[in-house]
């Protein structure tokens, strides 16, 4: 017993070298149960000031696998964050300095209105941008960030699985897969005499939705794409911080664990740095790196044209944005000229933009312009980078992205938290260490075709004033219908009008149900082909197309019509169709005997009458009710 006893000192002798470990005597005494690349990280933790995490430490020999899994838990930790835990903490640090003394992120700065793109729908320019952006997808790359879950929607599954609409159930990654598989057949096309090219798609997940959005892809084959197309990365939390000083926040219900949440969407760009793909995409002559978030149902509509715009202005960074009111709940995309002569383009959150601007001499901070609008454009989260610059930037950053703090302080003093807080980053923040001489800009599109995320649930969309998005499952699928009413009306089709009605306490338009898949029509250019004179749908018709090559002329409908078609069928629809059709039934989200997907919309469908064509054979048809 005495050899073992003194064997176990003369290990911690070894282990301790100069008297590292002396601050810790708790860890000390188990540096004969740890590993060197441990010791190495028990080192860090101890240089960081982090000695709190082994203040509870029994003797060696008890619980020490929970111990090796601590360390477990930091090396993850210390290898999934630019610069290890080391940097992590002195970052930490910082900003948290920062925080308590009030100091301002905009100090020096001047804001003004950046360059960029505005469209009109329709007209001739936006026309040639799309059909640029459809020649320019087929060397393009989609980046997809989907780490959340639908909590916070009322809806306990992914957000992928969730509906874009009713009228078909094409859940969010279907119509993104299938959009991406439509814009990759259109630009090959285009590329006559070309290799087909094969549009990657990169998912990064969290630990709360990798394993469903694998079942999601796997049990529906991808939804029509190779599956090595696509590749999930996950993201990894970053550790919690207790106090003013940086220290590691241990889990109140597991003293061998550190406390993490999640470090936000700007991980996606060391994600992409770390994992290799960015060289394997230049090797394979990818051009853009096209990011976007996981509900917004109408984003495709706004893709092709948005990629024109990078092509034609060579824009290095293009942020998708929509027309914002004066001091509107959304971020504005503005331009920072510092003092010393720094500049940048990124968004600035509407409750700082307002107060920058009083500060830097517009008294009225910031108002609505000649057009009705902020002349600051409203930043939706969505970009499109050139990737050789973004290769290039990343080689020296790593994929870094400039982080915040927001501590939640127990008493004006700062000097103590009501809980543990933790360093977050934003995808869209990606601008801030580029060189002044980086091409940034925006391309702003109206809000109906471009942005109707899904993010609140019905109790808080409710509460949301009236005139204002209320970004719910119940606005996110009506918008999807006035879009496509829309774009057909502008097409030269006769639609009627909508009726308001009230869902889940939110008051909507509610337009035809117009759904079509991405193959029917990806670009305004699709519609006008496909939609001849004379047109008509009334306000309670539903309309579903489910074909490429499916033509409308002179169709009357007032009531449901269904068409299915194979590629190889092209199917005219003409004459009058007129049937009791399907009916919004309101419902109570309460009604837990109904579906959360259907719930949090306030409405089903009842499928009273309708006709349906199906055409499975090659081959021309006519059909003419």
């Amino acid at each position: 017993m005495a050899s073992s006893v003194a064997e176990k000192l003369a290990g911690v002798r070894v282990a301790d070298g100069d008297g590292w470990a002396s601050v810790a005597p708790n860890l000390r005494k188990n540096l004969v149960v740890l590993s060197s690349e441990e010791i190495e990280l028990a080192k860090t933790l101890l240089h960081e000031g982090q000695k709190h995490l082994f203040d509870h430490w029994p003797e060696p020999g008890v619980d020490d696998g929970r111990k090796k899994s601590f360390f477990d838990q930091v090396a993850r930790l210390n290898s999934s964050y630019p610069g290890g835990l080391v940097s992590y903490i002195q970052n930490a640090k910082r900003l948290l300095a920062d925080s308590k003394a009030g100091k301002n992120p905009y100090d020096g700065f001047t804001p003004s209105v950046p360059s960029g793109e505005v469209l009109k729908f329709g007209d001739d320019h936006f026309i040639m941008l799309e059909e640029v952006g459809v020649r320019e997808a087929r060397k393009a790359a989609f980046v997809l960030v989907a780490g959340g879950l639908g909590e916070r929607l009322g809806y306990k599954g992914i957000k992928l699985s969730l509906p874009v609409e009713t009228t078909t159930g094409r859940c969010f990654i279907q119509h993104y897969i299938e959009s991406i598989l439509t814009l990759q057949e259109a630009s090959s096309r285009q590329a006559q005499g070309q290799c087909k090219a094969e549009i990657p798609l990169v998912i990064m997940t969290s630990d709360d939705t990798h394993s469903s959005t694998v079942d999601l892809l796997e049990s529906n084959n991808y939804f029509g794409m190779k599956s090595t197309q696509v590749t999930l990365l996950k993201q990894e939390k970053v550790a919690c911080l207790d106090d003013n000083d940086a220290r590691l926040a241990l889990d109140p219900n597991d003293k061998y664990k550190i406390q993490t949440k999640p470090h936000g969407h700007g991980d996606v760009h060391a994600l992409l740095y770390s994992s290799g793909i960015l060289d394997v995409w230049r090797t394979a002559g990818i051009k853009w790196v096209l990011f976007f978030q996981d509900t917004n149902g109408l984003l495709f509509k706004a893709i092709p044209a948005s990629l024109g715009v990078s092509a034609t202005k060579g824009y290095h960074v293009n942020s998708l944005a929509v027309p914002r009111k004066a001091k509107e709940a959304i971020g504005g995309i503005t331009k920072l000229t510092h003092t010393d002569g720094r500049s940048m383009v990124i968004n600035v959150e509407y409750n700082q933009l307002d107060p920058l601007l009083r500060a830097t001499g517009h008294p009225d901070g910031d108002v609505n312009c000649d057009t009705g609008f902020s002349p600051f454009p409203g930043n939706i989260n969505q970009l499109i980078l050139e990737l050789e610059p973004y290769f290039e930037e990343l080689s020296k950053t790593r994929g870094a992205i400039s982080e915040f703090v927001n501590p939640k302080y127990k008493d004006s003093t700062k000097t103590s938290f009501k809980s543990s807080t933790r360093l977050e980053c934003m995808m869209q923040d990606y601008p801030k260490t580029l060189s002044p001489s980086a091409r940034v800009g925006f391309t702003v599109m109206d809000t109906w075709l471009a942005y109707s995320p899904v993010k609140n649930n019905p109790e808080d969309a409710a509460k949301v004033p009236k005139g204002n998005p209320y970004h719910s499952a119940t606005s996110g699928e009506m918008a999807i219908y006035r879009a496509n009413s829309l774009i057909l009306k502008k097409a030269g089709a006769q639609m009627a009008d909508p009726i308001t009605d009230v869902f889940n306490g939110q008051e909507v338009e509610v337009w035809p149900r117009i759904t079509w898949s991405p193959k029917w029509a990806l670009t305004f250019s699709d519609v006008k082909r496909k939609v001849e004179a004379g047109c008509s749908v009334s306000q309670i018709s539903t309309l579903v197309i489910n074909g490429q090559n499916v033509f409308l002329d002179s169709l009357s409908l007032d009531g449901t019509l269904i068409v299915n078609a194979i590629v190889e069928a092209e199917v005219k629809v003409t004459g009058s169709v007129q049937n009791k059709g399907w009916v919004l039934e309101h419902i109570d989200y309460k009604d837990t005997s109904i579906p959360e997907k259907t719930r949090i919309r306030g409405f089903g469908i009842q499928k009273i009458e309708q006709l349906e064509l199906s055409y499975t054979e090659p081959g021309n048809f006519c059909f003419k009710s």
